[in-house]
């Protein structure tokens, strides 16, 4: 449980540069932009108190705001190639505390490229995050008989099995992925840890199909494909929460 007067807040980077996909953040995705699929997730949230966008980017800043987020400009150094997100959420923590007086308890931080998130589970992993006394939280996948292989010096070896003794695929041991989905932290941990996972990690398993990010036009054909075939493509863009 909060303390009054801290709040949730949900932060989504989104930069206007981008290697692979121009404009990717806005591109058209299932008749929205796509940074506009995880605003509207977050503000559908019942345990999100706000939502902001931080970006560099006018274009990105106008959807942001039509979609009801609101928005913090990122400064040119923060928002390169190399930049990374941490450095991101806590130029957005500090803003928001210093010339919006918010008291943030915990980011939920989105990435825009990741929407395939269903009802529910931003709720869902805000739950898991708080019942298990955690400080920071990411989403994850499992891996279903997926075996891994690198490219050594000496050679191809196996990664996440031993390919000399493989034994059966129902008695290895779980393996997930992280999925870039969701993830939860407090600013204590990143401000101390200058990262979004601390000492105390919790995890939010999804379904795979929810693995999937655009990163090319050939992923956004199959991010659209699960949009509509799971009905998430369906979505409010009204908030449930103030």
């Amino acid at each position: 449980m909060k303390e009054k007067g801290v709040h949730n807040i949900a932060i989504i980077p989104a930069r206007g540069g981008s290697k692979g996909l121009k404009g990717k953040n806005i591109y058209p995705v299932a008749g929205r932009p796509l940074l506009a699929w995880s605003i509207m997730q977050a503000r559908q949230s019942r345990r999100v108190d706000r939502v902001f966008v931080s970006t560099d980017d006018p274009e990105i800043a106008e959807v942001a705001g039509r979609y009801g987020a609101g928005v913090i400009r990122r400064p040119a150094e923060l928002s390169g190639d190399r930049a990374s997100s941490e450095s991101a959420l806590l130029h957005a923590v500090e803003v928001l505390e210093r010339e919006h007086a918010v008291q943030v308890g915990l980011v939920v931080f989105l990435q825009a490229t990741s929407p395939l998130r269903k009802p529910g589970d931003i709720d869902r992993a805000i739950e898991r995050f708080e019942s298990e006394g955690a400080d920071s939280l990411i989403s994850v996948t499992r891996l279903d008989d997926l075996t891994l292989w690198e490219r050594r010096v000496q050679g191809w070896e196996s990664v996440n099995f031993d390919f000399r003794n493989r034994g059966m695929r129902q008695e290895r041991v779980p393996q997930y992925i992280e999925n870039g989905s969701i993830y939860l932290v407090t600013p204590e941990v990143l401000r101390m840890c200058g990262n979004r996972i601390g000492n105390r990690l919790s995890v939010y398993e999804m379904e795979f199909w929810q693995t999937w990010e655009i990163d090319s036009l050939e992923e956004i054909d199959l991010i659209e494909f699960y949009m509509f075939k799971k009905n998430l493509a369906d979505q409010e863009s009204g908030p449930r929460n103030p």
